[in-house]
């Protein structure tokens, strides 16, 4: 079993929700890593962050997702890590990354619907991120 890291820090955790959202469908999209990278190196958010967290992060990410228990895991080490304040964001830059490649595909609805409930967002604030992260990544 993989040791857990005694704690991470809210932007980890927020880099950690982006990468599980990737993963969830079991194939890491280049779109979505692009996606990712973007956010951290744009967003206020992740202004003072050490990029060089990524790799442990995600990494840590990928273990708890291979571990039969490891999905609560993953959501304990969220809640635990993020103050309320940024569930949204959290729940905002999982549809971004979910959304980066044009499609949602059914694992990371599912996925999303269980960031919704762990993190529990209002529906009504759920469906206006949604439709923000789907306009978006609106083509032509």
């Amino acid at each position: 079993m993989t040791p857990l890291p005694t704690s991470l820090t809210a932007q980890d955790a927020l880099l950690a929700v982006m990468v599980a959202v990737s993963a969830s469908d079991e194939n890491v999209r280049t779109s979505e890593l692009v996606a990712i990278q973007r956010i951290v190196n744009h967003l206020p958010v992740f202004a003072d962050y050490d990029a060089d967290r990524i790799e442990p992060v995600s990494r840590i990410v990928f273990d708890l997702f291979e571990e039969e228990e490891g999905l609560d895991a993953f959501f304990g080490l969220l809640r635990a890590a993020l103050p309320e304040k940024l569930y949204e964001t959290a729940y905002a830059l999982a549809c971004d990354v979910g959304a980066a490649d044009g499609a949602l595909y059914e694992q990371e609805l599912q996925f999303l619907q269980e960031i919704r409930d762990e993190l529990m967002i209002d529906r009504l604030h759920a469906a206006a991120i949604e439709r923000g992260a789907r306009a978006r990544h609106m083509t032509i």
